[in-house]
């Protein structure tokens, strides 16, 4: 069975061209509770370079959908048997202005996109630097 994988080394993922946001925003709850964008948002600003972008996205879907802890591992397996969204396609990056740095070892972090840091990250040439999806075609 064939791995996919959502994450990325040495990367810097900048905000979308036409993200909204000016400063980097915590994404409201809903009616329902917490967004796929909240829990995103909880587990890596909480945490910053502890989970690769997999380790949240996965989270994330088993918390959704009731993966048991027994089962999480198979779980996990499956859910990478085929391609899944990545954090350029996230709306902490594509509406709330939020930028992801992926380290060596493909841990992440969040950045405000008005920070120095993230201008910092931006312009560093040691990093890949790639845009979030924008929103509109």
């Amino acid at each position: 069975m064939t791995t996919h994988t959502t994450n990325y080394e040495n990367t810097f993922i900048a905000i979308a061209d036409d993200c909204p946001a000016a400063i980097g925003e915590i994404p409201p709850l809903k009616d329902a509770g917490k967004t796929v964008a909240n829990m995103q948002f909880d587990m890596v600003i909480e945490h910053p370079y502890k989970y690769t972008s997999d380790d949240v996205i996965f989270a994330v879907f088993a918390l959704r959908n009731g993966v048991p802890k027994n089962e999480l591992e198979e779980a996990r397996t499956q859910f990478f048997s085929k391609g899944q969204r990545c954090f350029r396609a996230s709306a902490l990056t594509k509406r709330y202005g939020w930028g992801v740095h992926s380290d060596t070892d493909g841990k992440i972090a969040l950045y405000a996109c008005e920070t120095k840091e993230y201008q910092r990250l931006l312009t560093d040439n040691k990093l890949k630097v790639v845009k979030a999806m924008k929103s509109a075609k």
